[in-house]
């Protein structure tokens, strides 16, 4: 029998680039070579890839907000949706199908959460979270000194995405089941450490933002037992929304 020849690891640059193609619709360059291997392994990217989409969302709500609030969230708002190409927004109104068609069967949950169709819940979904997302950066786009926040909420959310998949669970095969163990302790800790110190400086209400991540895979291991990949993009959302209300909160250094 031949040999299988062993996978080379990713190079620093090959990570990055996939963490890009995975979570944002940015263009980037092609690799020639891919492993799907690579893909778990570039999880290690999804905070600094989270700081990179903080930076255009605030960029965009800033610019707008020089005319009107209103302008810079839903400019904040439409960038957010096209540069994610509605990645997370698909898993929220996916996992509120499932929940409220469920009735208590694991096996109907999953039933639901497999099938492509938007229904009811998940349109109730939708709407509940683009119409707060806008609110909210409409609330932040009046207040200059909060709109910093934005440039770590994203990083925030990316970061407990990895947190969830190394510590729960897979339910079903499909992107939740392909970052499963992929614990990379010392990256989450090094990630950890330095976006609590620019929230310490830029937007101490994030210190607050573990909690956020935390009440999430509680709520998951209580409720499900696991997760998806569907659950993973839902938490990105609602922890999200939950930094967006953070960062409202009158804390100061």
């Amino acid at each position: 029998m031949k040999p299988t020849s062993a996978i080379p690891p990713a190079r620093w640059w090959q990570g990055l680039i996939l963490a890009i193609q995975f979570l944002t619709r940015l263009p980037t360059p092609q690799l020639r070579t891919f492993h799907p291997e690579w893909l778990a392994a570039s999880a290690r990217w999804f905070a600094p890839v989270g700081l990179l989409l903080g930076s255009l969302l605030w960029l965009v709500v800033w610019l707008g907000s020089q005319h009107d609030p209103w302008l810079g969230a839903l400019g904040g708002l439409l960038l957010w949706i096209a540069i994610t190409g509605g990645l997370h927004l698909d898993g929220l109104a996916d996992l509120s199908d499932a929940m409220g068609a469920a009735h208590r069967s694991r096996d109907r949950f999953l039933e639901v959460l497999k099938d492509p169709h938007v229904g009811s819940f998940g349109v109730i979904a939708l709407v509940c979270a683009i119409c707060s997302k806008l609110v909210l950066l409409m609330l932040l786009a009046r207040q200059p000194a909060l709109l910093a926040g934005l440039l770590l909420l994203p990083a925030w959310a990316r970061l407990f995405a990895l947190f969830w998949s190394a510590t729960l669970p897979a339910l079903a095969p499909g992107s939740g089941e392909r970052f499963a163990g992929q614990a990379q302790w010392l990256v989450q800790g090094i990630s950890l450490l330095v976006l609590l110190g620019l929230s310490w400086w830029l937007a101490p209400a994030l210190l607050l933002a573990p909690l956020t991540g935390l009440l999430w895979r509680a709520w998951l291991k209580h409720k499900l037992g696991g997760m998806t990949g569907d659950c993973l993009g839902a938490g990105i959302e609602i922890c999200e929304l939950l930094l967006l209300g953070l960062l409202l909160l009158p804390i100061h250094r």
